[in-house]
């Protein structure tokens, strides 16, 4: 019997890019699936609560009876809320602790969070950056994704609840949102201007399919309890390599002539709301996942399958 065919799994986060991911891949083989929504979908053929993790108080059996939780909700890593301190706090740490402390409550046996790699810090040298180094991070959500896994590590401790804590590096897939569907879009509207080969810099990343492939290797392999996991393709990105394969599998030809990456560094000196799209762009941030790649896993899919799933 395969080890989740009995179990009953609940999912934060059901709705987002990962999370839909996550449920196409367990439905059909768990016990049952719970979602735990803020928005009812009437498409779904799984149980669902409603629920507010800011707004609304818990109920004290909201995980009675379920086996896994993977914790998926949080506060995204959006700029636009960088000083917003207490939403990050209220969402990142403060709800991801109270639904661990119910689901100690509620005898769960795992408690998988997703977390992020901007919780260890950024890392803007050529090194790779494990699970164990750390930096300051950069912004409230790293700071808040941080305080909510060392929360969450100790409240676990010396208990029967395992808990597995995941850090993606940027996600891709069909449907990706942020500044890698801001690219791929003005790409394939024209917009967005060649890149020099000249740019060196690095970037770890992991294919939505891959990162759901390992949210579920780690839930059944009983040497993850109390760790911490890094998750990439093991692919080092450069903005260059990035801009080609985006062309590529939109069926855009790429210029003989490019921009250097001076010219974007003159913009963000001039233009202080270019700054951090422009660091975004030019900076290296590498991350490995030879942890998880220790335990047998073995990422399946690059940046030209970004267009593609399984899930």
């Amino acid at each position: 019997m395969d080890y989740l065919s009995d179990k009953v799994v609940a999912v934060t986060g059901s709705s987002g890019f990962i999370g839909k991911r996550l449920i196409n891949a367990l439905t059909g083989s768990v016990k049952q699936l719970i979602l735990v929504v803020r928005n009812a979908d009437q498409e779904t053929i799984h149980k669902q609560i409603l629920f507010d993790l800011i707004h609304n108080n818990i109920p004290q059996d909201f995980f009675s009876g379920v086996d896994i939780v993977y914790h998926l909700a949080g506060c995204a890593h959006d700029t636009s809320r960088i000083k917003d301190k207490d939403y990050y706090y209220k969402l990142n740490v403060e709800a991801t602790i109270n639904l661990a402390r119910l689901a100690l409550k509620n005898k769960v046996k795992k408690f998988i969070f997703v977390s992020s790699v901007k919780a260890a810090g950024k890392n803007s040298t050529d090194k790779y950056m494990s699970e164990s180094d750390r930096s300051s991070p950069e912004d409230w959500y790293g700071v808040t994704k941080y305080e909510a896994e060392k929360k969450l590590l100790r409240l676990a401790k010396n208990t029967k609840m395992d808990v597995v804590i995941i850090r993606p590096t940027l996600v891709y897939g069909p449907d990706v949102k942020g500044n890698l569907r801001s690219m791929l879009s003005a790409i394939q509207k024209g917009w967005f201007p060649p890149l020099s080969k000249k740019i060196k810099n690095s970037r770890s990343m992991v294919h939505v399919d891959d990162l759901v492939r390992a949210l579920i290797f780690l839930v059944k392999d009983d040497r993850t309890s109390g760790e911490i996991f890094i998750v990439s393709d093991g692919i080092d990105y450069s903005t260059r390599d990035v801009y080609e394969i985006m062309c590529s599998i939109s069926n855009v030809k790429i210029p003989r002539w490019s921009i250097p990456s001076s010219f974007f560094k003159i913009l963000a000196r001039i233009n202080s709301n270019l700054k951090i799209k422009v660091e975004k762009l030019l900076d290296t941030e590498k991350y490995s996942s030879e942890k998880l790649k220790l335990l047998g896993f073995k990422p399946k899919k690059t940046l030209k399958d970004m267009n593609e799933t399984s899930y």
